[in-house]
């Protein structure tokens, strides 16, 4: 009788948490945008090296990453990444500044970068093979519902640090911490604690013996020439960029464009707006399973880049319609109805990312381990577009410097018409046909 390899559900439920971590630490940068500039008077441009800094961390450490999980493992790597989390949040904390903020966010960017390559193949050994599908696919709901939180979080923390009158264990300790103008830095007073706690339970936890495989592993330096050399991965890393430079193009400038524009307040308008955008992003992700199950993923993402094209047009240029949120917000003037097509661009993005990342490993044959590697660092995009965003807001506004989104999103619709994956994603009518094929078959014999 074969024996059944062994499942360690705790250590699932510790990779689940994880993502929330990462999801928080990476998605609050958008909300704190407009607080930075007031705080620090910064240009636009220098706004845009904060995403930048944190984003470039994943171009210079995403397939170094990967020979470390290989060379030390899942568990000390791990605790490295939270110890530069915790270094980076401990550094701004006691020295808010912008140039500190920069070398701050870098650091969590690099543990950030770590975790993502070291957790995907530990949860499939921890929560098993046949449910891995299963379990990425709830990772990224609790990934998505961490970014739906943490701004927040963020608007809970400033709006109540300066008021003396609400005392809770929380806020009390923060305000022996923070200085009184600069409420939001109590965010990264927080995250140092959140790294730290992360790095007690992952000491305390055991790991599985991990063995990836061979579409898993790093690959070697001359694997990487030899994909460097393919078309068809140069267009697909820029594919990536193009997904996760328009995501934190606005995440990251939707509330400053609503404070600039509407005249919204960052506090509670700012937050909300980036708030359902993650939020809408994780419910779209439900369709989005739904709907791969119906079509094939090309028309999925041509139709799903095409609505965001038309929500994008409506945030910048168009009036409140059925497809804006029309919400009255604390804080802001009665009068104004606040323009929330930024949030369902969240909405009709959450298919993006998994369908350019598989239509581009089922478009090559072998090395789909490096390949993924090679993917991973087209997430600085999110560091190029928002910088971008801000130099040209500088120079002609920020409603014409967000026209970069256009190029952005009309790269990505061009995917659906040029893709020629080897392998199609299994829609249900595909399912019957090759069935109705194999009965034929059989009778035929």
């Amino acid at each position: 009788m074969t024996k059944q390899p062994q499942r360690h559900y705790l250590l699932v439920c510790l990779i689940f948490l994880i993502f929330f971590v990462i999801s928080l630490l990476t998605n609050i940068i958008g909300p704190l945008v407009p607080e930075i500039i007031d705080s620090f008077k910064l240009n636009l441009a220098l706004a845009g090296l904060l995403p930048f800094s944190f984003f470039i961390a994943y171009a210079v450490m995403s397939i170094p990453a990967g020979f470390l999980v290989e060379k030390y493992r899942e568990k000390k790597v791990m605790l490295s990444a939270f110890c530069l989390a915790l270094a980076g949040a401990l550094l701004f904390g006691l020295f808010p500044g912008y140039l500190i903020s920069t070398i701050s966010l870098f650091l969590i960017g690099l543990g950030m970068a770590i975790l993502q390559v070291a957790i995907n193949p530990l949860l499939r050994v921890a929560g098993g093979e046949e449910h891995f599908a299963f379990n990425s696919v709830l990772a990224q709901l609790i990934f998505g519902s961490a970014s739906f939180l943490s701004p927040l979080l963020y608007s809970y923390l400033v709006r109540n640090l300066p008021r003396p009158e609400k005392q809770n264990l929380l806020l009390n300790s923060l305000r022996q911490l923070v200085p009184p103008n600069l409420p939001w830095v109590s965010l990264y007073w927080v995250f140092a604690f959140i790294a730290l706690l992360m790095m007690v339970i992952i000491a305390a936890s055991r790991f599985p013996q991990v063995e990836l495989k061979e579409e898993e592993k790093a690959g070697t330096w001359s694997i990487y020439k030899i994909l460097l050399k393919k078309k068809i991965v140069i267009l697909y890393f820029f594919g990536i960029m193009a997904y996760v430079g328009t995501e934190q193009g606005v995440a990251n400038w939707a509330s400053q464009f609503l404070k600039t524009y509407h005249g919204l307040d960052p506090q509670t308008a700012g937050a909300q707006a980036v708030s359902y955008f993650w939020g809408l992003m994780t419910i779209g992700g439900l369709f989005g399973l739904l709907l791969l199950k119906l079509l094939d993923s090309r028309g999925v993402l041509i139709g799903a880049v095409s609505l965001a094209l038309v929500c994008l047009t409506l945030a910048l240029w168009g009036p409140p319609c059925l497809l804006s949120f029309s919400l009255k917000l604390p804080g802001a003037d009665p009068q104004i109805i606040n323009l929330y097509s930024f949030s369902l661009i969240g909405f009709f993005a959450s298919v993006m990312w998994p369908i350019i990342f598989s239509l581009a490993l089922n478009s090559i044959e072998a090395h789909q381990g490096a390949f993924s590697g090679l993917l991973c660092t087209g997430i600085a995009g999110g560091a190029l577009v928002p910088l971008l965003i801000g130099w040209l807001g500088d120079r002609f506004g920020l409603r014409p410097a967000m026209l970069v989104l256009y190029l952005t999103l009309g790269y990505i619709l061009s995917i659906g018409f040029w893709a020629r994956p080897l392998i199609s994603n299994e829609t249900i009518q595909m399912r019957r046909k090759k069935k109705r094929v194999a009965r034929e078959l059989l009778q035929s014999e």
